[in-house]
């Protein structure tokens, strides 16, 4: 079970990755932060390109950022902060059903 500590460092770490991201052709900031077991958190934000297809989203970012970093813990809790707290699109669903099936969603908007 995720602690009000985690809870609360999980959604303060995706919303400082909102702030980070770059969207100048929807202007949709996006910030994951997914946590491994041990409390380790990675970070994500969605990075556009003028080729809509090549951009990379927030929660495909904090996975890649986490396997990058080399966690062989389980990934078991994400939180994602939007202007609506939109949810993850098909392909981020599909990853994280892949590598993390366990993993918890939370969903937000910015603190």
């Amino acid at each position: 079970m995720l602690s009000a500590n985690n809870y609360s460092a999980l959604l303060t770490a995706a919303n400082d990755a909102m702030n980070n991201s770059h969207c100048p052709y929807s202007e949709y900031r996006v910030g994951a932060a997914i946590m491994d077991s041990r409390g380790s958190v990675y970070i994500g934000c969605n990075v556009e390109n003028a080729a809509y297809g090549s951009t990379i989203c927030a929660e495909a970012g904090a996975v890649a950022n986490a396997i990058a970093t080399g966690t062989a813990e389980r990934l078991v809790a994400i939180a994602v902060v939007t202007s609506s707290a939109g949810t993850p699109c098909g392909n981020c669903r599909q990853i994280l059903a892949e590598v993390a099936p366990d993993c918890k969603i939370f969903l937000a908007t910015p603190q």
